[in-house]
């Protein structure tokens, strides 16, 4: 009963609205497929928000599964590992509205730390986000230091899954640490960096908080990603058919990836990785 009323009834509602057109201060009308074909064939800033919402998923994954298998690596061997994994946990648990006030200051362009070494080095650093051109690079950057603490722990179990006989027979073969990690731990890890890399590209098709507070989609809607449109949809324009429309488009493209990631765990399991 919990999760039918929790669960699958918003979901049922949510897309009855869809096919509606319905201000909160009205009575829901029925418009069929207009609000999706409305989206799909006459608002070009859908198109683009759904566009920039894969650069930012893309983006923060790009930058932050490497530094996440990196750290992992590094600590997985290192003394007092407890403590480092919750020092790198931290961002994953730090409230996003705080990280993005302290990193809007980081990024700022005559305060910040990041342009203030850049001036030491001889470089002039540019606006950061104000810039259409570095502003999602900035708000992806952001999102893969929130996420690499908790990349980093799948990372180190998978790490501390390996039989241990595996590598103390590289060992005494006389394999040297780099190439135990680059012909075994790393291609015994494959399928734990598919897990992560699926996992963190659907996290960033849904996430909009941090661009809300950092850029609120802007300059010249380059940061605006789908949710972000779909909530101004919503609660701006007060358009919550429309709005309902744009959350099953997204649902849509997230369970296609969803299925890339069962077809791609299910090849490397017969391939008996």
């Amino acid at each position: 009963m919990f999760g039918v009323v929790f669960y699958a009834a918003p979901i049922v509602i949510s897309l009855y609205l869809s096919f509606t057109d319905w201000n909160p201060l009205g009575v829901p009308r029925w418009r069929g497929i207009g609000n999706y074909q409305y989206l799909l064939t006459i608002d070009p800033l859908f198109w683009r928000s759904l566009l920039n919402t894969l650069v930012f998923a893309a983006g923060s994954a790009a930058i932050g599964i490497p530094a996440a298998l990196a750290l992992a690596l590094a600590v997985t061997s290192s003394r007092g590992r407890g403590a480092w994994r919750a020092i790198f946990w931290l961002p994953a648990v730090t409230n996003v509205v705080a990280v993005a006030y302290v990193w809007q200051y980081v990024l700022d362009p005559t305060y910040g730390i990041v342009n203030r070494a850049l001036a030491a080095l001889g470089v002039s650093g540019p606006d950061w986000l104000s810039s259409s051109a570095t502003a999602m690079l900035s708000v992806a950057g952001v999102m893969a230091w929130m996420t690499i603490g908790h990349n980093m722990l799948l990372f180190s179990a998978g790490i501390e899954a390996i039989d241990p006989a595996i590598l103390e027979a590289a060992r005494s073969d006389g394999a040297s640490p780099l190439q135990t990690t680059r012909l075994i731990v790393l291609p015994l890890l494959r399928p734990t960096m598919l897990f992560v890399l699926i996992t963190t590209l659907i996290s960033g098709m849904g996430y909009f908080a941090l661009i809300l507070v950092m850029t609120e989609g802007g300059p010249d809607d380059s940061t605006m990603v789908t949710a972000l449109y779909m909530y101004r949809m919503a609660f701006e324009a007060l358009r919550m058919g429309r709005a309902s429309a744009v959350a099953f488009i997204l649902l849509a493209v997230t369970v296609l990836l969803s299925l890339l990631q069962f077809r791609l765990l299910g090849r490397e399991a017969e391939a008996g990785v």
